[in-house]
C-alpha cells in the first residue's frame, strides 16, 4: 500500500456530524460502527459524501469466509456520491476537467500510481502498488475505504467519473464494478472488430452478464445469455438478448460470467472465437484444458479482472445514453439503511435474491 503523507502536508477537513463508517471485524460477526470526525487529504485527494452503495457478490463472499480479506474492514466498492472536499492541488475527472465541490460521481475500485510499468503498459487495474476501496484493511488517517459508510476518502491516482444528475442512483452504484467489468470483457472479446451481426454467447444471468449482453446487443450482436434460473433468463431478455438453459449453437465470442461454466464456454466457441474468462473470482474446481481443440479451433482465451480508468468512463457513457433503454433501473430490488448491513448482507446472500441490494448511509 502506498505511503500516505505526513500530517502535515495534509488538508484537514472536520465533519459534523462526524462519518461513519461499518466495518467487518471478521467472519461471523457484526459489523461494527466507527465514527471518523475528520480526514486528512492529501494532494488530489477527495472526499466523497456516499449517496448509494450497492452490494456486490465478493462483498457476500468476504463476510461468508469464501475470500481473504484483512480486517477491520470497510467493505463496499460499487457506489455513486458528491463531492465535498478536495486536497491540495485539486483533483481531476476522468474527461480531463477539474472536479468541483458538488459534483456527483462514480469512482473506481482501484487506486494505482501511474508510474509503474504496469500502469505504463495499460494495465492499471494491475498496478506494482494496488489499493482496492472496500478491501483494504483500515487504519489512521485513511479510515473511509468503503462504500458501506457515509463518506469515502479518494486517493489520488483514483479515476473519478461525473455522472448525470438525471441518472438514477441504482443505475450508477454498480457501474464501479459490474457495468465496467462488463464493458471491458465486451471490449475484449470484440478486439477492435465490429460487433454487427456477430453471435455473442454470454454465460450467467448476474449483472456483469446483463451489463455484457446489453453492450453487446446495442452494439449490432446477436446475443444470448444462458442460465439456469427461468426468473433471470425472463429479465435476461429485457436486456436484448434471447436466453437459454444451454447453449445449442457455436458463438463468435464467449463471456464466461458466471465462474460456472468454463468448460461449456470454451466447448461453445466457434473457429476463430474468442472466450472472455470474467467470472473465475473465486476458489473453483480446475477445468480440464483440451489443448489440441483449442489450437485447431484458433480460439483466443483471455481474462477480464477489473478495468481501466477509461472503460469505466465508457461504461458510464453508455448508461447515460444508449443504455438508458434498458432496465438498469431495475436491477437494485431493496434499498436499506447503512445501519441495517448485516440485514442487508443476508438478503443478498439468500436463495433468489435480486441482482443488487443497496444501502442508503443518509
Amino acid at each position: 500500500m502506498r505511503t500516505l503523507l505526513p500530517h502535515d502536508e495534509r488538508q484537514d477537513v472536520t465533519l459534523r456530524p462526524a462519518a461513519t463508517a461499518k466495518v467487518w471485524l471478521g467472519v461471523g460477526q457484526e459489523h461494527e460502527t466507527v465514527a471518523v470526525p475528520g480526514v486528512g487529504l492529501g494532494h488530489g485527494d477527495v472526499l466523497i459524501a456516499v449517496e448509494l452503495s450497492t452490494i456486490c457478490g465478493s462483498d457476500v463472499h468476504t463476510v461468508q469466509g469464501h475470500r481473504s480479506a484483512p480486517a477491520p474492514l470497510v467493505l463496499g466498492h460499487e457506489s455513486v456520491g458528491r463531492v465535498i472536499a478536495i486536497g491540495e492541488g485539486g483533483a481531476t475527472a476522468a474527461d480531463g476537467a477539474a472536479l468541483r465541490i458538488g459534483d456527483r460521481a462514480v469512482w473506481s475500485v482501484t487506486v494505482s500510481c501511474g508510474t509503474c510499468d504496469r500502469c505504463t503498459s495499460g494495465l492499471t487495474q494491475k498496478c506494482r502498488t494496488l489499493v482496492k476501496y472496500g478491501h483494504e484493511r483500515i487504519g489512521p488517517r485513511w479510515e473511509l475505504t468503503g462504500g458501506f459508510a457515509s463518506h469515502v476518502h479518494l486517493r489520488t491516482g483514483t479515476t473519478i467519473v461525473r455522472v448525470p444528475e438525471a441518472l438514477p442512483a441504482a443505475v450508477l452504484a454498480p457501474a464501479s464494478c459490474a457495468t465496467a467489468t462488463a464493458w471491458a470483457a465486451v471490449v475484449r472479446g470484440a478486439a477492435g472488430r465490429s460487433l454487427e451481426g456477430m453471435r455473442v454467447l454470454v454465460y450467467g444471468a448476474g449483472l456483469v452478464g446483463l451489463s455484457a449482453a446489453a453492450i453487446a446487443a446495442d452494439d449490432g450482436a446477436d446475443v444470448t445469455i444462458v442460465d439456469p434460473s427461468p426468473s433471470r433468463r425472463a429479465f435476461a431478455e429485457r436486456f436484448g438478448a434471447a436466453s437459454a438453459v444451454k447453449a445449442t449453437e457455436p458463438a463468435d465470442i464467449v463471456i464466461e460470467a458466471s465462474g460456472h461454466a468454463v468448460a461449456d464456454a470454451i466447448a461453445a466457441a466457434d473457429v476463430g472465437g474468442a472466450v472472455v474468462l470474467v467470472g473465475s473470482v473465486f476458489p473453483a474446481d480446475p477445468v480440464p484444458l483440451e489443448a489440441e481443440s483449442l489450437v485447431r479451433r484458433l480460439l483466443t482465451v483471455t481474462g477480464v479482472h477489473n478495468y481501466t480508468g477509461a472503460e469505466l468512463a465508457s461504461a458510464v457513457g453508455f448508461l447515460a445514453g444508449r443504455g438508458r433503454a434498458y432496465p438498469f433501473a431495475d436491477v437494485v430490488g431493496a434499498v436499506h439503511q447503512l445501519d441495517d448491513v448485516d440485514a442487508a448482507l443476508a438478503a443478498a446472500a439468500a436463495p433468489g435474491a435480486p441482482l443488487r441490494v443497496a444501502l442508503n448511509p443518509r
